[in-house]
């Protein structure tokens, strides 16, 4: 390696390597990477049917048979946790892409046409901003039914105010820069500066909001599920703290397990989000 390639090599780390220096984003992507894995296969290789009624013996503690015990129906708590994982994370990730791309398209539009069309956006932003997003989320689900496609949409749909507002920033920032003029004086069109000059550039903060997007979603079905207006066509974490909440006194096991995995996910997520902040922040690549 020559000397000029090992200088532009200390100048301009890789993103990996700027990654890698936030020891505890690395955890927090490992976790990640374990609990999708975990989610995706262990759910189709259960040790026992997570419905099943009577898998063993009703409220029995953490044993070598059933690892996470069993609640007051005899179910294994470990297969309904395996199985309670994926569809929390169906919905976190199904809810962050949602209000990720209505944050996108709605701060992309205010930020680059301005004038009333930023005016009527940003108060519509507003709007959705000073409402309680938790209680308007009991309401919607509660008025269209307690089902995950329902809770889905009823949190992206409150979700996506702040996106939206970093989103506007980024393009009222970008829009005025130099290599946005040149294209503009060479003639390129809207649609080009918005999706070709902008628009990269500005998907940095973005895509670390949607990280953070995804653990707050799966708080908010957990707390939604939690006070009884969860899918109970579906086993999810939260479905599995409502169902455990009677117990909980004499079986710690029924909610401590489920409860620690909303946790460790929620976690991870934001320890992955800090990475991401680091990789895609220039200023992390000069160091």
């Amino acid at each position: 390696m020559t000397v000029d390639t090992a200088i532009g090599t200390r100048m301009h780390p890789s993103a990996w390597q700027v990654f890698r220096r936030n020891r505890m984003s690395v955890v927090g992507l490992w976790l990640l990477v374990a609990f999708v894995v975990v989610a995706l296969l262990g759910s189709l290789y259960t040790p026992f049917d997570p419905n099943k009624v009577g898998a063993g013996a009703r409220m029995v503690a953490p044993n070598l048979d059933h690892p996470m015990g069993t609640d007051e129906l005899g179910r294994d708590i470990f297969s309904r946790v395996l199985e309670g994982m994926r569809t929390s994370l169906l919905v976190g990730l199904s809810a962050a892409a949602i209000s990720t791309f209505l944050g996108i398209v709605v701060g992309s539009l205010s930020g680059f046409i301005g004038r009333w069309i930023d005016d009527a956006l940003m108060r519509l932003t507003e709007v959705f901003q000073i409402i309680p997003r938790f209680f308007l989320a009991m309401m919607l689900v509660s008025f269209f039914g307690p089902s995950i496609f329902n809770i889905v949409l009823a949190i992206a749909l409150l979700s996506w105010p702040e996106l939206a507002r970093v989103v506007r920033s980024e393009f009222l920032s970008l829009r005025s820069r130099q290599y946005v003029d040149a294209a503009r004086v060479a003639g390129a069109s809207d649609t080009h500066l918005v999706f070709v000059q902008i628009l990269p550039n500005a998907l940095g903060p973005a895509i670390v909001n949607a990280t953070l997007l995804i653990g707050q979603a799966i708080l908010l079905e957990a707390g939604l599920s939690y006070l009884g207006l969860g899918d109970r066509n579906q086993i999810s974490l939260g479905v599995m703290l409502f169902d455990a909440q009677y117990i909980m006194r004499s079986a710690w096991w029924a909610t401590a397990f489920p409860g620690m995995m909303i946790f460790v996910i929620v976690l991870a997520m934001n320890l992955l989000g800090d990475g991401l902040n680091d990789v895609l922040n220039p200023r992390s690549r000069n160091r």
